[in-house]
């Protein structure tokens, strides 16, 4: 095999699983080859300026490390409870909320934690773990004073949630998964995608991320426009986590799976689903639900609802939080 072949095989096969991935960003078809150019183009790169966001801090966690949060403020009390937004795989807090940040903080106080190996996460050089995620959430809720949160989970944050409320339930006051499922695993499908897992490895460390998720944004702004403002901050966002930690994090994924307790959570809970999602089939995020006796809201969307039709997730998720906070007697209607 000459070296432009083996360079098409890591692109496409490192485009192949983080397509899979479960993050609130990566789309589109699973197996279609997505890295056809370089990395960025220097000539379209511009200052990483911002979207309005909550403030940032760095909050020291107790035998755990350093996270990095953003926190719009309040005492989270039962008249402004508080929300934990957690994010999906290759994604930070930011740049899976930034669209609902506003939206939430009118009622609500809004954490959003970039989980570990993410963003601005914790590093540790322990094998990663979604339960030590689950545990570091709940650490950051102690942390910052909160006794019982609603929680928010996009894809892998789904888990990250659910692991919070079986491991720590009297901080969970309601749960609102997004895009997500019990398990990525029970098919022929995604236990070969995850088997691509070290090729996805040797494309990161080759240098394709750069070139994948400029990809990732030049579609999601293809569907609005208007995140062109924020494309030079978001491929630096995108830029954050190194290739070991988003590996390690597949690895958990795959191995995740729900089915034996997630009944048995007995919270309120509700389920956006994500219905043309061509990452977690529809059909997963119902069962989901079922298991959940959750509420079901669905949007017509894919995997990208977060990036591209912002407006529409900010609305859904708004609602969601609202209706899990009246079940669970956090707040009135």
């Amino acid at each position: 095999m000459n070296s432009t072949a083996r360079t098409a095989l890591v692109a496409g096969s490192t485009s192949a699983v983080a397509a899979f991935a479960a993050s609130a960003v990566i789309r589109h078809q699973a197996l279609r080859p997505l890295i056809s150019g370089p990395p960025l183009r220097p000539g379209a790169v511009t200052a990483p300026v911002p979207p309005a966001l909550p403030p940032g801090m760095v909050r020291s966690l107790p035998g755990r490390g350093e996270v990095f949060v953003r926190d719009s403020g309040g005492a989270g009390t039962s008249e402004s409870p508080a929300v934990l937004l957690l994010h999906g795989w290759t994604a930070s807090a930011d740049i899976n909320f930034f669209a609902v940040y506003a939206s939430l903080a009118e009622s609500y106080r809004v954490i959003g934690l970039d989980q570990r190996g993410h963003g601005r996460g914790l590093r540790s050089p322990e094998p990663f773990s979604l339960q030590d995620c689950a545990d570091d959430a709940a650490a950051l809720l102690e942390q910052l004073g909160v006794g019982r949160a609603i929680v928010v989970g996009y894809s892998m944050g789904g888990p990250v949630g659910m692991l919070l409320a079986r491991r720590h339930p009297g901080r969970v006051a309601a749960l609102v998964m997004q895009a997500t499922a019990l398990e990525w695993h029970d098919t022929a499908r995604e236990r070969g995608v995850w088997r691509l897992l070290p090729v996805f490895d040797l494309g990161l460390r080759l240098g394709f991320g750069a070139g994948f998720f400029e990809g990732v944004i030049d579609r999601a702004v293809d569907e609005d426009p208007e995140l062109d403002r924020y494309r030079s901050w978001l491929a630096a966002e995108f830029q954050r986590a190194t290739a070991r930690d988003l590996v390690a994090t597949g690895r958990a994924l795959s191995r995740y799976d729900a089915r034996p307790w997630a009944g048995q959570l007995g919270i309120p809970a509700a389920v956006l689903v994500t219905t043309r999602d061509r990452l977690v089939p529809s059909a997963k995020q119902h069962e989901l639900a079922k298991v959940l006796r959750a509420s079901v809201l669905e949007v017509d969307a894919d995997h990208d609802l977060p990036l591209a039709k912002g407006g529409e997730y900010a609305r859904l998720t708004r609602l969601s939080v609202d209706r899990t906070a009246a079940a669970a007697g956090r707040r009135d209607d």
